[in-house]
């Protein structure tokens, strides 16, 4: 199931529009049900604890499995490289997305059928109305 899926299945099946909400009330739902975890790692030999939502998590396990690794070793990685105005749990996320983006290709992006917000609006059964004017000017704009 991929992102639109899981963020879909957070709610109740009946769409936005039967149920009269807007698309802002359902975006709070989500926050509602989306938990932050918190886990205990080891960053430079020092224990802390940080706190990332559960598909951070999962990312950060499958890029150290991938590199062959630990998530201790990758978030040591992170905070030796971190600016130093931002907290290691801003910083993992950073990594997070530009590790993915990275490794993210044309064939990839297309194999997803990215590239089309009308496909990515279908996929989370948003609609135009839901969406409201703004979505519409914004479109328009496109155009001109």
């Amino acid at each position: 199931m991929g992102w639109e899926g899981e963020f879909m299945s957070l709610f109740d099946k009946r769409s936005v529009y039967e149920r009269g909400t807007s698309v802002v009330s359902q975006i709070d739902e989500y926050r509602c049900k989306s938990t932050l975890v918190s886990r205990n790692i080891t960053v430079l030999g020092r224990r802390t604890s940080i706190r990332l939502e559960p598909e951070m998590w999962a990312a950060l396990y499958d890029i150290a499995r991938r590199e062959g690794t630990s998530i201790h070793n990758i978030c040591s990685l992170v905070e030796l490289r971190k600016v130093k105005e931002s907290t290691l749990t801003a910083a993992i996320r950073v990594f997070l997305l530009l590790y993915y983006r990275a490794a993210s290709t044309e064939d990839g992006h297309n194999r997803a059928r990215h590239g089309n917000f009308d496909v990515m609006k279908s996929r989370v059964k948003v609609t135009d109305e839901m969406l409201g004017s703004s979505q519409r000017l914004a479109r328009a704009g496109a155009l001109s």
